[in-house]
């Protein structure tokens, strides 16, 4: 006996424009994003509530929009589903066993120079068919996006990022001292922590770069003396460039120089500090896509920065 088959009483665009309104927050900020008029996207939202026969959202004028629990328990199930149909359509459009289709890279901005060229050059040259797009973020603003499928793969600082992603380490360095080429710190084989509190320092001022440059001090009983905070890695080397003060980073450029060209060193901490982890993570759940999941394995593969 051949099984009736029976059609959903939902589509795969009303699924999308919930979890488009869900992520957004309100249905004005769904419609902008979806390209539609807001009435287009209410009545989806209801039309997919009456068909299963059970309020998903709260609408209220002044407060935008949230999720009832069986809501909140449809909007999950659906960013599977609409997974799944992407990958769908995108192993329909290229050759068996070909990469085909969108993966958005998060990364750190402090991290771009040293993850994006290797990463993109490689892999856009091995995949030509797979879009990759870039979003440069601090880790306060990657919150939440994993989960919400806004972001297939990222690259972070090991520190705490909400949510349980999973994760491999890609490499770790110390954190170093950055000072003006004509400081007299500069041909001093290491600096200690306490050289440096009564002097100024130019922070860097983006999560989580300054909560570890403080705890650096914090955990020696010091307290530094911060002259400027920017949010820019490099605009904390021109500044250092130009005499305003010392810099404490990871990251190390090949350049000696600050973008204006000034001169800086970079001196190691002493007594050593810990080494700070570099991550790529990915979602728990949906599991990774096939392209995703070859950008992963790719980037493990590379021969990343390694401590001096």
């Amino acid at each position: 006996m051949i099984e009736r088959l029976e059609a959903p009483a939902f589509t795969l665009r009303q699924l999308s424009f919930l979890v488009c309104a869900a992520d957004e927050g309100t249905i004005a900020a769904a419609a902008a994003r979806l390209h539609a008029s807001p009435s287009a996207v209410s009545e989806a939202i209801t039309e997919l509530e009456r068909g299963l026969g059970t309020p998903l959202t709260v609408r209220r004028r002044a407060r935008g929009l949230t999720l009832t629990s069986t809501g909140a328990d449809v909007v999950a199930r659906a960013r599977a589903l609409l997974a799944s149909s992407r990958e769908l359509e995108a192993s329909l459009r290229g050759a068996p066993g070909e990469l085909v289709g969108p993966v958005t890279i998060g990364c750190y901005p402090t991290l771009a120079p040293t993850i994006l060229p290797a990463l993109l050059q490689g892999f856009g040259r091995a995949h030509p068919r797979v879009e990759l797009a870039i979003l440069e973020a601090t880790h306060d603003r990657l919150q939440g996006r994993l989960e919400a499928g806004q972001v297939d793969v990222a690259f972070v600082y090991d520190t705490l990022i909400p949510g349980e992603p999973q994760r491999a380490k890609l490499f770790e360095l110390p954190a170093h001292v950055v000072v003006a080429g004509d400081d007299p710190l500069a041909s001093a084989d290491s600096v200690r922590l306490d050289e440096l509190v009564e002097r100024d320092l130019i922070l860097l001022d983006a999560p989580p770069s300054s909560e570890h440059t403080m705890s650096l001090f914090a955990a020696r009983g010091l307290a530094p003396r911060v002259r400027h905070r920017v949010q820019s890695y490099e605009a904390v080397r021109a500044l250092v460039g130009r005499g305003l003060g010392y810099g404490i980073l990871v990251q190390r450029p090949a350049n000696p120089a600050s973008y204006e060209g000034y001169p800086v060193a970079m001196k190691e901490i002493a007594p050593p500090v810990a080494p700070v982890g570099v991550d790529v993570i990915w979602p728990a759940t949906p599991a990774p896509t096939a392209r995703a999941r070859a950008l992963i394995d790719y980037a493990r593969s590379l021969p990343w920065p390694q401590p001096r």
